[in-house]
């Protein structure tokens, strides 16, 4: 009998094999605080981790949704906010504010998804950036409780019983972030292989026919922006957590411009592609700190070069070299065959 299950559509890989790689990807990751002992670089790889959740996550609205959010890292800061009011000024635990971070931040992705049911392009793009600057002059207005430009500082930590996450040179954060990223990671592959995320590829490649075959645009919409927000706002509570601070920058334009750098990067579509770019553009980015001001163009060379000769990115890249290793072990195997078929005389 022919089984489905066990096959897999043409270039594309078995959820069995993906699933075995990235469990041997995250042990590597798991490996890397034997090998790094020191703080600072603890510190860049728990960072490369936060930025890997959000460009991952912005990767499920933009590149298989289709939807030009740029309201994204608005979600990232409302977990961040969330995170602070609700441990510093309400008390609450904070694994249990982690959480409700990421609800809240999901919360207000359904909210800003119902301006834009019905917009394409550049609508999308203002309705979001919209939402964006309105969240961030909210917090700047509430400085009484935010702390306005000022920021919002001692805030309260993550705690592992028994353990003192202070004083173990980060190895307790690297692993909790390395954990979230996990989660995300997973949910996410499992949402773009599910019947929901093609029917979200299928808006986002044909809406017309999409929608004529009975896919709801509205609903499909309101799940892809959803999706994208909980780990994303987890991140951000993260973040606030690992920083004990919470500030307006995190509604800049500048950590839009990183995040969305390693989205392209990476490539879109791929999920995997943007965690590998912001490890890349991440370590890369802190090995250049000696250039000073030349640092954002150096890395900037760097992305539009990648981005010339690879348009897919790196996930593009890696699939190509991938593809040529295949093609040469196709030949040699062919070659060897051929070698030893004994002749026969005509």
């Amino acid at each position: 009998m022919f089984n489905r299950e066990n096959t897999a559509s043409p270039g594309r890989v078995r959820w069995q094999d993906e699933a075995v790689l990235m469990l041997l990807g995250f042990a590597v990751l798991a490996l890397l605080p034997l090998v790094v002992s020191d703080s600072y670089s603890r510190h860049i790889l728990i960072m490369a981790f936060i930025y890997a959740i959000i460009a991952s996550n912005w990767d499920l609205s933009l590149g298989y949704g289709g939807v030009f959010n740029f309201g994204h890292l608005a979600l990232f800061g409302i977990g961040v906010y969330t995170y602070g009011l609700l441990t510093k000024f309400l008390g609450l635990d904070p694994w249990l504010a982690l959480a409700a971070s990421g609800v809240i931040s999901t919360f207000a992705a359904i909210l800003v998804t119902l301006p834009i049911l019905r917009l394409k392009g550049i609508y999308i793009i203002l309705v979001t950036f919209g939402f964006a600057q309105l969240v961030m002059q909210l917090v700047l207005s509430q400085s009484d409780i935010t702390g306005g430009t000022q920021g919002m500082v001692r805030i309260e930590g993550l705690y592992i019983p028994g353990h003192n996450l202070i004083r173990d040179q980060k190895f307790g954060y690297f692993y909790i972030a390395l954990g979230v990223l996990l989660l995300s990671t997973i949910f996410l592959r499992v949402l773009v292989r599910s019947k929901v995320g093609a029917s979200i590829i299928a808006l986002r490649d044909n809406e017309e026919y999409a929608v004529s075959r009975g896919i709801s645009l509205a609903r499909q919409r309101v799940i892809t922006l959803a999706a994208s927000a909980f780990f994303t706002g987890v991140a951000g509570a993260f973040y606030a957590a690992y920083q004990r601070n919470a500030s307006v920058d995190v509604f800049g334009m500048s950590l839009s411009t990183i995040i969305l750098s390693m989205v392209l990067l990476g490539g879109t579509s791929t999920i995997y592609g943007a965690i590998i770019a912001s490890f890349v553009l991440t370590i890369f980015s802190e090995s250049m700190a000696d250039f000073g001001a030349w640092r954002p163009i150096i890395t900037a060379v760097l992305i539009i070069a990648v981005m010339l000769v690879y348009p897919s990115g790196l996930a593009g890249a890696a699939q190509t070299i991938f593809r040529s290793l295949g093609r040469l072990r196709g030949n040699g195997a062919g070659a060897s065959a051929e070698a030893s078929e004994p002749r026969t005389s005509r």
